[in-house]
């Protein structure tokens, strides 16, 4: 049998998920080995030799080829695989719409979404740093509120469906199921119902958290 390309990392790490769900998407089958968190292997020789950054997720292509950083991923697979272009337009300004986007959820989204999700799930009750979680989820408050915003006449955050998409859905399903208030924004909570329909980010994306 041929060899597949591999995904390092694990399956609640919502970077690893943006990758599975393309994957899904493109129908490309694949291996995932368990690193990060718990599982550790992260600092190991082995896996220091293809991604420095102790980080998940690290891709391995048949080939050898390998690469990290989930959306360098992204934008590889769709440029590399059968059917990636769709969801990676090759237009000048549709694509620098998709990456704008992108390159907005690593700047601007992660980090609040990072405080919220780490504080309420992976930090035992006594350890919270509640005050960091207000300020976080006032940032990450003002952030739904460009894409909801943003959503306005659009089905999707970059107009069609996107690897922008797929890079913002992770942090979009952990804003609806965390134990947070949320001020009604119609056109974010029809996104979010739009992409739960997708079987691969129900799969891999829209799991309960942990």
């Amino acid at each position: 049998m041929p060899k597949l390309l591999t995904v390092w990392g694990r399956a609640n790490s919502v970077n690893v998920m943006k990758v599975l769900w393309l994957l899904d998407e493109l129908a490309l089958p694949f291996d995932r080995i368990d690193a990060g968190g718990a599982f550790g292997r992260t600092r190991d020789a082995d896996y220091a030799a293809m991604n420095p950054n102790a980080t998940v997720p690290t891709l391995v292509m048949p080939h050898g080829y390998t690469l990290w950083e989930s959306h360098a991923i992204l934008r590889y697979l769709c440029r590399t695989q059968p059917g990636g272009n769709q969801f990676y337009p090759e237009a000048p300004e549709a694509r620098a719409d998709v990456e704008r986007w992108m390159d907005w959820t690593l700047a601007s989204l992660n980090e609040p979404m990072r405080v919220i999700f780490w504080t309420l799930v992976r930090t035992p009750e006594a350890e919270r740093d509640m005050a960091a979680c207000a300020r976080a989820h006032e940032a990450a408050e003002r952030l739904w509120r460009i894409v909801d915003a943003q959503l306005e006449g659009r089905e999707h955050v970059a107009g069609g469906f996107s690897i922008a998409d797929m890079a913002m859905g992770g942090f979009l399903h952990r804003w609806f199921a965390l134990p947070v208030e949320r001020p009604p924004m119609p056109r974010l909570e029809a996104w979010y119902a739009r992409l739960q329909a997708r079987p691969a980010y129900a799969k891999h994306v829209a799991v309960p958290l942990s």
